[in-house]
């Protein structure tokens, strides 16, 4: 790709988005000590258009732009090889699901979120990018490698009631895709599914995380496996998590470094 098509990134207003009602902040998404005000964000979408990227880039960067970012919006995996924008850069918040990450590009990403940037994404957008790529997959703390029975009926269960994260949501349920993935035992864990064997009968009972938080280096990583469509968000708690999630992110650089070998899979 020529370096021309790179610096051609898109750069979209709020007013050329088609913004989701619930988009703003509510009672739901508000999150005590964690701001997004006045940080530099890059948002990456692209790869299977499936997990439809592009709605959900309409989602979350009007979103992200109301709560004071500036936000820098690209279709191309060469932004990670802008040393000088990686620096600069607060939070990469990034929907990429499969696809092929060039070795450069994947060292410009490593080294800038080791170095304290932040990162956040949910389901295959960035649990299951760059399936070659084994150290981005230990960056993220987590592997897609199914999801028995396609789009169905569950729920997820919150297991960390005293994270800024997670605090004051319920148990909730879903009707999308539940994601078994490998995982980093040492991630600290905030919502769980459990499997019921309808579909993979050797699961029955497994229980599975679905949202956490960790580190790589110094930069804060935010995981969420809900959102397969842009409409899984209109689930409320699925929205919550993943705002608050890149609002965590987005300290990154700024907040204290927190402990986070937690897991929880009950």
């Amino acid at each position: 790709m020529d370096r021309r098509r790179f610096f051609q990134k898109t750069l979209l207003g709020a007013g050329a988005l088609a913004v989701t009602p619930n988009v703003f902040s509510s009672d739901t998404d508000l999150s005590a000590g964690a701001s997004l005000d006045g940080k530099r964000v890059i948002f990456v979408w692209g790869g299977w258009k499936g997990h439809e990227p592009e709605p959900c880039r309409d989602l979350f960067v009007p979103w992200m732009r109301s709560e004071g970012v500036v936000v820098d919006v690209f279709d191309s995996l060469d932004c990670y090889l802008d040393k000088a924008l990686m620096e600069k850069t607060d939070l990469v918040v990034q929907i990429w699901t499969m696809g092929k990450i060039t070795r450069e590009q994947e060292q410009g990403l490593l080294a800038a979120v080791k170095n304290g940037t932040g990162i956040a994404g949910w389901h295959g957008g960035t649990g299951d990018a760059f399936r070659d790529n084994t150290e981005y997959q230990f960056m993220i703390g987590g592997q897609w490698v199914a999801h028995p029975g396609g789009v169905i009926d569950y729920d997820v269960k919150i297991t960390n009631h005293n994270d800024e994260v997670t605090k004051g949501l319920n148990d909730f349920h879903m009707h999308s895709e539940q994601y078994y993935m490998h995982i980093d035992p040492n991630v600290k864990v905030l919502a769980t599914t459990r499997y019921n064997g309808d579909h993979a009968a050797w699961i029955d009972g497994a229980v599975m995380p679905v949202a956490w938080k960790k580190y790589y280096g110094k930069g804060r990583v935010f995981y969420s496996s809900l959102g397969h469509v842009a409409a899984d968000f209109d689930v409320p708690e699925a929205l919550a998590i993943m705002k608050r999630g890149i609002r965590w992110a987005g300290e990154s650089k700024y907040a204290p470094y927190e402990k986070w070998m937690q897991p929880v899979y009950g």
